[in-house]
């Protein structure tokens, strides 16, 4: 079934898959996810700057934009994408759960191995942890945050990123990426109750070449 839906969701030319571009909408294999007792995140795509993109709203709220697919990082280890934020999180830290808010992450689920639960690679654009550096998620170990951007120095600038997965999940976990489950986006400010808003465009998956 997952095979079948990736196949579907996702755009494919020679040494790519597109996750999406967001220039005809939002492919509908997005799933909106919620938390409990967790205001909403809004998502939409929206015209800007000539082109389209996803918008992620977050006042004091939490939710992420998930597409669940099947993939060999083997074949596929490679993640792009372009986002832009529009403002950072005073109170965002990465080492704290008080902190943990961001105002774009872009993360990829991996699937457990027999008992094992689903490991993540989360990419965020952090305020206190510097660029480059990586932990483990102050709410879940099996989660590694890795700070892409940092600070202010880029706000309002569309940024176009590039991540080896197989070499971040062998940084991450000390071993071979098992499959990818799913990719996803998120924008949220529910435990320092602040508020963000990001854009996200062009997300694809590129061959090992």
């Amino acid at each position: 079934m997952l095979c079948i839906l990736f196949s579907q969701a996702v755009r494919s030319w020679s040494g790519e898959l597109l996750v999406d571009d967001f220039g005809q909408g939002a492919r509908p294999e997005w799933e909106h996810r919620t938390f409990r007792n967790r205001s909403e995140t809004r998502y939409e795509v929206v015209p800007v700057d000539g082109g389209m993109a996803l918008r992620a709203e977050s006042l004091s709220s939490a939710s992420g934009y998930v597409m669940r697919i099947r993939l060999d990082p083997r074949e596929y280890p490679v993640l792009e994408w372009r986002w832009k934020v529009e403002n950072i999180l005073e109170k965002g830290d990465a080492r704290t759960k008080a902190g943990d808010d961001y105002p774009a992450r872009v993360y990829v689920v991996f699937r457990g191995r027999g008992r094992l639960r689903s490991t993540v690679l989360n990419y965020i654009w952090a305020n206190r942890l510097p660029q480059g550096e990586m932990i483990p998620s102050s709410y879940h170990q099996d989660a590694m945050m890795i700070a892409v951007r940092s600070g202010t120095d880029d706000v309002g600038r569309w940024k176009m990123e590039r991540r080896d997965l197989r070499d971040d999940y062998r940084q991450a976990f000390g071993s071979e990426p098992p499959m990818i489950a799913a990719v996803a986006v998120m924008t949220d400010a529910d435990d320092t109750g602040e508020a963000a808003v990001a854009y996200y465009d062009f997300i694809r998956f590129l061959k090992a070449r």
